[in-house]
């Protein structure tokens, strides 16, 4: 792996496996069983300048769980970028303070800009419409988990992306990642003007996968392994797209109507979060909760073990981690959650 984490693209489906492997070994530690201090004295910092709670918080807890501190920064508001202070004046500045930074910005390729300045390990944490690859790692690594559980395995697949393909970076990520393994059959349903990029497309049917597209999900769905559904991304709409934008139709919704008619008892459902619970706003359905099919809290909770991995890996102590754990001593529950699923 490079020094970086900008993309998926810097991505080999051996380096993807490794830190498949790393999260695995560090799963007692996330799931708060034991702590390790491997990263003690280490200084992460967090610049979100973008709105995030999931990913920030994740972020967060990943470096502190293997024993670092945060230093946490959301919003210009009060930022010297907000003065005209530029990407690589903040990079190399930043660099000087800390040992890695994650960061989110509404610009695409900023993060990529940012990371030019300094040799000390910058992650993107989501580049405006560009690409989130921990979530795509983390979302890799749910599929992993429950494939895994279920006796089944990724060649051969079908999954199903549906929602806003066009600006959600989650799948951007995502299917460029799942394009790196045998091949699979992957459909794509969006309402209109919110397909997805073309060069996506392009560049998974060159690696030898099967890409669908439909209208709908009216369609007749028969052998889904995953389904995996975005928000529509309004706050990334063009002023045009927004005045002209009239909602999403039922026929977009995976709810227990649609998985009861169309899915399995295997099927898995996942979704990056946040979903839009308003019932205008036609996103995956609350009415799957406590449905173990759901695996939208069991995909968040993966997403420190993941990004535990990716800090492990990108400071070079990932083989330290054997040697340096130990039982934790406060109350863990059993669940988290008191809906979770027993899977």
């Amino acid at each position: 792996m490079t020094s970086h984490l900008l993309s998926v693209d810097s991505l080999s489906r051996e380096r993807v496996e490794h830190l498949l492997r790393v999260a695995r070994r560090v799963e007692p530690i996330a799931q708060r069983r034991q702590i390790t201090r491997v990263l003690e004295g280490a200084v992460l910092g967090n610049l979100f300048f973008e709105a995030s709670t999931r990913t920030r918080v994740s972020f967060n807890a990943a470096f502190c769980r293997l024993g670092g501190s945060v230093c946490d920064t959301t919003g210009f508001t009060f930022s010297s970028m907000a003065k005209g202070e530029s990407l690589y004046d903040t990079s190399r500045v930043m660099s000087g303070y800390v040992d890695a930074i994650v960061m989110r910005h509404p610009e695409q390729g900023s993060v990529s800009e940012f990371a030019q300045a300094t040799n000390v390990p910058v992650i993107n944490g989501g580049d405006g419409p560009g690409e989130h690859p921990s979530q795509a790692l983390l979302d890799l690594y749910t599929i992993d988990k429950e494939f895994s559980r279920l006796g089944k395995s990724l060649a051969g697949a079908h999954l199903l992306l549906t929602g806003d393909l066009k600006f959600g970076r989650t799948v951007h990520s995502l299917i460029k990642l799942l394009s790196l393994f045998d091949p699979m059959h992957i459909t794509l349903v969006s309402p209109p003007g919110l397909e997805m990029p073309d060069h996506l497309i392009d560049l998974v049917v060159s690696r030898g996968h099967r890409i669908e597209q439909r209208q709908s999900l009216a369609s007749d769905f028969r052998d889904l392994d995953v389904i995996y559904t975005t928000r529509i991304q309004k706050e990334r709409f063009t002023e045009e797209m927004s005045e002209n934008f009239t909602g999403v139709s039922r026929e977009f919704i995976v709810d227990r109507a649609f998985m009861n008619r169309h899915c399995a008892q295997d099927t898995i459902v996942m979704h990056p979060l946040p979903r839009d619970s308003r019932p205008e706003a036609n996103d995956l359905d609350p009415d799957l909760n406590g449905d173990p099919r759901l695996a939208i809290f069991r995909q968040t909770d993966n997403g420190i073990p993941i990004r535990m991995a990716i800090f492990a890996t990108l400071l070079g102590v990932e083989e330290l981690i054997e040697r340096d754990r130990r039982d934790v001593r406060w109350f863990v529950p059993e669940k988290i959650g008191v809906d979770d699923a027993d899977c």
